[in-house]
């Protein structure tokens, strides 16, 4: 058994360590005890130039490991060593044996290094006796002193301070941060010497805040180990305030304090009392309902401010989606030719759709190939959600007439915004007085293109639709309409506007 003497720090270990495994010392054969074998000497470097190969992120690993305070680290991090320099990297992984213990000693220290940043807390300190101008004292079950300070260096701006801990401390006198070890005795009792001014206010804010209603202990020690609060202002607080709660506060849900309080009546209009969102000013930012998260952009409307008509589609597509302008796609290269044959410049019309962002689902993919973006249709509520912004650019462009692409487009203008509730044939050739202004109703031109049979229908369709809106006479208001179809109630029958 070799016996091996250092100095119980990291760097100490590794040198040792390297010098066995440059031997082919195996781990069984080595007893890792700093400082008690005194007539033993270190081991003396070994000649040459061998070196020892292991993986780049093995050593952050074991010096991370090193800080768990257990009478076994040592030995621990040579077998993981031994192991990994013989070819077996699976020491390192937490489905090992030894792996696994490593990872767990290293969430500890990690977490115990959290656990200073959270519940370490600083006290003025009295200048004119020479001391820091922060003083704090903690007990870390591992060896976090150096992780701590560090993490208090940029937060603590040019400021001193001092934290003491059983081991060792760490003092920042505004430039420069230093260690010492072992702790100078009465530190301690110097430190919890000086008085803090402000703990009297924030032990009563605390105490006023603390509501027993929602306690759970069990909570409430794992994220603040009970070993901590003997250190914070609030810990001498913290048990009768539990075992108050457990007898009785906790089924009042609120302090006596609070409950003695006369409460106070506030009147108020009941249309008032949950006032509806405001209305979003940017298209960009909507977030009325979800679909704008797989979407590129929000797809405006498109033309003249004053446009006689205006034709109305679902939702933009994927070439819509991703140039941020409407019909510009498959779609819309079938909508150009049916305006050419009716007659109409797209200059001359406003195009709009009812959703403004691309619903879409992923589609293929297989064999190393990106997936399509497939068209999806918007449920009500997201319909129902976007009508808000064309109910704007209908009232911002007053068409007379509107051409309604699709069951989506038609339930949103009739204010239903569900497609289910709408049958297309019992509009198309029927327009349809709707307020002010008149709808006609045609084929979206992307069922043109997925129609395989009655294609060459649904386009004359859409055609007739668009020479029906190009040849209405001016303004409709108080000419009578052929009325709703009897699939639509009456009620149904009110303005977008």
């Amino acid at each position: 058994m070799r016996a091996i003497r250092f100095d119980g720090s990291f760097a100490g270990w590794r040198e040792q360590a390297r010098q066995l495994l440059l031997e082919g010392v195996e781990p069984q054969a080595v007893d890792w005890t700093p400082g008690l074998f005194d007539g033993i000497e270190p081991m003396p470097a070994p000649a040459g130039t061998a070196t020892v190969s292991i993986p780049r992120e093995l050593p952050g690993l074991l010096a991370d490991a090193a800080r768990f305070r257990a009478g076994d680290r040592w030995a621990l991090l040579y077998q993981v060593l031994w192991r990994v320099a013989q070819g077996d990297r699976s020491a390192m992984l937490a489905g090992d044996r030894d792996g696994s213990e490593l990872q767990r000693r290293i969430k500890a220290v990690r977490r115990e290094a959290h656990h200073m940043h959270a519940f370490l807390r600083f006290r003025p300190g009295d200048k004119a006796q020479g001391a820091p101008d922060y003083l704090a004292w903690h007990e870390p079950a591992h060896d976090v002193l150096d992780l701590g300070a560090e993490h208090f260096v940029p937060r603590m701006g040019r400021h001193s301070w001092l934290i003491g801990t059983p081991e060792g401390l760490a003092h920042f006198d505004g430039e420069r941060l230093v260690y010492q070890s072992p702790c100078p005795p009465g530190l301690r009792e110097a430190i919890e010497g000086h008085d803090d001014p402000s703990e009297a206010l924030w032990t009563a804010y605390y105490r006023s805040t603390f509501n027993p209603a929602r306690l759970n202990p069990e909570v409430m020690r794992s994220h603040m180990p009970a070993r901590f609060w003997k250190h914070l202002a609030e810990g001498p607080l913290i048990p009768q305030l539990v075992a108050d709660a457990r007898s009785g506060r906790q089924r009042l849900a609120q302090a006596p304090e609070v409950g003695a309080r006369q409460g106070k009546e506030v009147l108020i209009a009941s249309d008032a009392a949950q006032p509806e969102r405001a209305a979003d000013t940017n298209l960009d930012q909507c977030r009325r309902c979800d679909i704008w998260r797989n979407a590129t952009c929000a797809v405006p409307g498109e033309g003249p401010a004053q446009a006689r008509i205006m034709l109305v589609g679902e939702q933009p597509g994927d070439q819509e989606d991703l140039a941020g302008r409407p019909f510009i796609g498959p779609a819309g290269q079938v909508l150009q030719r049916a305006l050419a044959e009716a007659g109409l410049s797209r200059q001359d019309l406003y195009l709009t759709n009812a959703v403004k962002h691309f619903k879409w689902e992923p589609r293929g993919g297989a064999l190393g190939r990106s997936a399509t973006r497939w068209h999806a249709t918007p449920k009500p509520a997201e319909i129902r959600a976007c009508h808000h912004w064309l109910a704007q650019e209908l009232d911002e462009r007053q068409p007379q007439w509107v051409v309604a692409l699709g069951r989506t487009a038609l339930a949103s203008l009739l204010g239903l915004h569900d497609p289910q509730r709408v049958r297309l044939a019992d509009f198309v050739g029927r327009p349809l007085r709707h307020g002010d202004r008149w709808i006609v109703v045609a084929p979206h031109p992307a069922a043109v293109l997925r129609s395989r049979e009655g294609g060459q229908q649904l386009y004359e369709e859409l055609v007739d639709a668009l020479r029906q809106a190009r040849q209405g006479d001016g303004p409709v208001s108080g000419s009578d309409g052929p009325g709703l179809p009897p699939i639509l109630p009456a009620t149904g029958h009110r303005s977008c506007s």
